[in-house]
């Protein structure tokens, strides 16, 4: 494995880490998301790299788009729930309530 793949399988699992252990705030679990993707998009666009092969992919540009979707929306319903539930804390949030 080389020092550019441990980097971001490093990379990838500790902000997966931090999503499993830091959720306070849902603006933490957001961030922890987007560098979940990040980490994944570095990693598709240095693919044909490491392969040295000369086309392109389009995979990464999919990738870059709907972390863009999912970054939106993650914010609107970070708007959301603060206007309703007044904080962001997840705890505050009961899925079971009517």
């Amino acid at each position: 494995m080389t020092l550019l793949h441990l980097s971001f399988y490093s990379a990838f699992t500790l902000s997966a880490l931090g999503l499993a252990f830091h959720r306070t705030h849902l603006i933490s679990a957001l961030l922890c998301l987007e560098s979940m993707m990040l980490a994944m998009y570095v990693a598709l666009s240095m693919w044909p790299v490491q392969t040295q092969t000369l086309s392109s992919t389009l995979l990464p540009i999919l990738m870059l788009t709907f972390s863009a979707c999912e970054a939106g929306t993650g914010l609107a319903l970070l708007v959301a729930s603060t206007r309703t539930h007044g904080s962001d804390h997840l705890h505050n949030f009961n899925l079971l309530q009517c």
